[in-house]
């Protein structure tokens, strides 16, 4: 996917950039690949790729979800995906990343530096530990290519407030996980929403977006160590 193509396939979605959001975008790429030879990242480098298959690929979601504003937290991001394109896109939203590894943080506050980002804020924990001290804080908990999501949902369902939403950015194993996942959503407080379904341009390659609403409180017995996650997936 060009630069002009992406371009054009946001105003698809109602999403027109500005010069200076699209110069973010092109820094963005610029501090990904720098810092992906210090690091592993990722492993799509070349610019069309990021364009489509992570900047892209981040941003359909807007297709299901109205963001204004909102207290986000993006659980396991790494590289800053999905919430960092998120933040270009609606400046407004109040961004929390949680990631176990100190040299993601380290390079996330170089990017949110280079990027300008305020209300931006990167913290370097595991996600059960930071779920004890904020717990329901959250209007919107997000997570992208962490893990399956019968173990996903214990570490982020506890984040989110009641009336709130825990979105789920998925590749095609999708609905086999939902399965998997059914009664510890429901153990957790969630209801399933929606499951919509995308497409990317180039290889036609699939992606979910799994919508949850928080409906009742989560037990304060959740979550528990990630051991025990692992071991026993609700």
């Amino acid at each position: 996917m060009t630069k002009e193509q992406f371009i054009d396939e946001l105003k698809k979605i109602n999403i027109n950039l500005t010069s200076y959001q699209l110069e973010q975008f092109d820094k963005y790429f610029k501090v990904l690949v720098e810092w992906n030879e210090k690091m592993n990242l990722t492993s799509i480098t070349e610019e069309e790729e990021v364009y489509e298959k992570h900047f892209y690929d981040c941003l359909l979601v807007s297709q299901s979800y109205d963001f204004n504003n909102q207290k986000i937290c993006d659980v396991g991001a790494g590289a800053g995906f999905p919430s960092v394109p998120l933040k270009i896109v609606y400046p407004d939203l109040d961004i929390t990343i949680v990631d176990s590894l100190d040299k993601r943080i380290k390079f996330l506050n170089v990017l949110s530096d280079e990027l300008n980002l305020d209300n931006f804020k990167a913290v370097s924990q595991r996600a059960e530990e930071f779920a004890q001290d904020n717990r329901e804080a959250y209007d919107l908990v997000l997570a992208r290519a962490v893990a399956r999501l019968n173990i996903l949902v214990e570490l982020c369902l506890p984040l989110v407030k009641v009336d709130g939403y825990f979105v789920a950015l998925k590749g095609k194993q999708a609905l086999e996980e939902l399965d998997e996942a059914k009664l510890g959503i429901e153990k957790l407080g969630a209801n399933l929403i929606s499951k919509d379904k995308y497409q990317l341009i180039s290889d036609y390659s699939t992606r979910y977006m799994l919508k949850y609403k928080k409906v009742k409180p989560t037990d304060k017995k959740y979550p528990r160590n990630y051991s025990q996650i692992k071991k026993k997936p609700l």
